[in-house]
């Protein structure tokens, strides 16, 4: 979408009928592990595709992160410190988050959030476009995500989508 409006998307129609479960979206880097037996066996980086490619229908996906790439020790710094020995077996996305992460907004330390499995909900959140916009003017946060019950269906806002800045000026 390229704006939003007080209209409802219909593909998201789900949320303001009260389903799914509000979390906080962390302002990180978005990365996926591959994890069998506890075991990280992969770690991959969010690549979104170029303008002309979005321009051709292409979508985001993930690429192999490196050890040896400098522009990924944050991320892996983020992986070491991260427990997943109780993690079921599957492809789990998370955010990386860590003071060399997108400022450091959200963590003082490196930590891996793993939203899809872990999700921070947020209790009684509102479900209008004036409620979810006076929530979020209130709170300053990335934005929400929507977690529906069937696991497959996500909705997503954030403060920048309503005019929100994010991270909120600071005054002198």
């Amino acid at each position: 979408m390229s704006r939003v409006t007080p209209e409802p998307h219909p593909g998201a129609a789900w949320v303001f009928a009260g389903e799914g479960h509000p979390t906080r979206k962390l302002d990180g880097t978005n990365v996926r592990v591959d994890v069998a037996g506890g075991v990280v066996v992969a770690f991959w980086k969010r690549r979104n595709p170029t303008r002309e490619a979005k321009l051709a229908g292409a979508e985001p996906s993930y690429v192999s992160a490196s050890r040896d790439d400098p522009a990924d020790r944050h991320l892996f710094a983020a992986l070491d410190v991260t427990d997943t020995a109780q993690w079921p077996d599957g492809q789990w996305p998370c955010e990386a988050l860590g003071p060399k992460i997108q400022g450091g907004r959200e963590s003082a330390m490196p930590r891996l959030y793993a939203f899809s499995l872990f999700p921070e909900i947020l209790p009684e959140f509102p479900r209008t476009f004036n409620g979810i916009r006076a929530f979020l003017e209130e709170h300053p946060m990335e934005g929400v995500v929507w977690h529906h019950p069937d696991r497959q269906r996500f909705g997503k806002i954030k403060a920048r989508d309503l005019s929100i800045p994010y991270p909120p000026k600071e005054t002198p």
